[in-house]
C-alpha cells in the first residue's frame, strides 16, 4: 500500500540533523529536478525579499520564512514525518505509532511537496516553505514541472498495490495515476453529515477532512491492514468502524472514489 499525503503549510523548525544531502533523499528519479528547484528557491529568497514575498504568496507576517528559504542548504534537518504538523498530522500521530506501525508508515507513506516532489517520512529535510501551487520565474509552475518525473518514479513506488491518493486538489497536479495503476488507486472524500430539521445535509468541512484523512491512515497501519486493491480498502475501513460509501467506477482506467461519512470527529 501507498498512501499519498498532502504537507503542511506550518512545518516544525529547527532540527539538529546533518545539512540536507539531495541524493540521500527517497526516490532518486527526482534529484534533478529537486536540485533545480531548490536553486531557484534560495537564490530568490536571498535576493529582493518583496519579490521573493510575491512569488511565495506569503502574508507580512510570514516574511520570516523567506530567509529560511535562503539557507536552506545550511539548515539542519529532522525527518520528514516530524517536520510536517498540523491537523492531518496531529491526527496521523507518527510519534507514537507502535514499532510495526511506525516501520509500515516508513514504507507506506509519501508528502508531496512543491520544493521536493514526494518524500517519505524518514527522508532528511529542513523546514521550508514552498507550496505546489507557486510558480517561480524561471521554471514556472511547479505542478507541472514534477509531472514528467513523477510519471517515471511513481509508478515504480506504487509496485502493484494500492495506492490511497489523500492528496489536495494543488497537489494532485503533480502526478495522477493512469491505466491499471489507476484501477488500483482510490481517493478519499470526507463528509460531515448533519440532521437539520429532520433532514440529513453533508458538506465537506476542513478540519474533519484533515482530521479524518490522518486517523483513518493511523488505524490502518496500527491495525496491520494493507489492502491490496480499492475495495479490500473500503472493507477494512468499514471494519476499523468508519461509515464507507462507493463502488467501483464505471469506467475503466479511472480511480475509485470513496466517501468517508462522520458526524463527529
Amino acid at each position: 500500500m501507498l498512501v499519498l499525503l498532502p504537507p503542511s503549510e506550518g512545518k516544525a523548525t529547527g532540527g539538529a540533523g546533518p545539512v540536507l544531502e539531495l541524493g540521500s533523499l527517497s526516490l532518486p528519479a527526482l534529484t534533478d529536478h529537486r536540485r533545480a528547484v531548490l536553486d531557484e528557491l534560495t537564490e530568490l529568497c536571498a535576493g529582493d525579499e518583496e519579490k521573493a514575498a510575491g512569488v511565495l504568496g506569503l502574508s507580512p507576517g510570514l516574511r520570516g520564512e523567506i530567509a529560511k528559504n535562503a539557507v536552506l542548504r545550511t539548515a539542519p534537518t529532522r525527518p520528514a514525518g516530524e517536520i510536517y504538523t498540523g491537523v492531518l498530522y496531529d491526527a496521523l500521530g507518527i510519534a507514537g505509532l507502535g514499532a510495526a506501525a511506525r516501520r509500515a508508515a516508513g514504507r507506506s507513506l509519501l508528502v508531496f511537496s512543491g520544493l521536493w516532489g514526494a518524500v517519505r517520512i524518514d527522508d532528511a529535510i529542513p523546514s521550508y516553505r514552498c507550496s505546489m501551487g507557486v510558480k517561480l520565474p524561471a521554471l514556472g509552475a511547479l505542478g507541472a514541472h514534477w509531472r514528467a518525473p513523477m510519471a517515471e518514479a511513481l509508478p515504480e513506488a506504487a509496485g502493484d498495490g494500492l495506492v490511497l491518493d489523500l492528496r489536495s486538489a494543488a497537489y494532485a497536479t503533480a502526478w495522477k495515476p493512469k491505466g491499471e495503476l489507476a484501477e488500483r488507486t482510490a481517493t478519499v472524500r470526507v463528509l460531515q453529515s448533519k440532521t437539520v430539521n429532520g433532514v440529513e445535509k453533508r458538506s465537506v468541512v476542513s478540519h474533519f477532512n484533515k482530521a479524518t484523512k490522518g486517523r483513518l491512515v493511523r488505524d490502518l497501519l496500527t491495525a496491520g491492514y494493507e489492502p491490496a486493491s480499492p475495495r479490500e480498502l473500503a472493507d477494512a475501513l468499514r471494519e476499523l468502524g468508519y461509515a464507507v460509501e462507493g463502488d467501483a467506477p464505471a469506467k475503466r482506467g479511472t480511480p475509485w472514489a470513496l466517501d468517508v461519512v462522520v458526524t463527529e470527529l
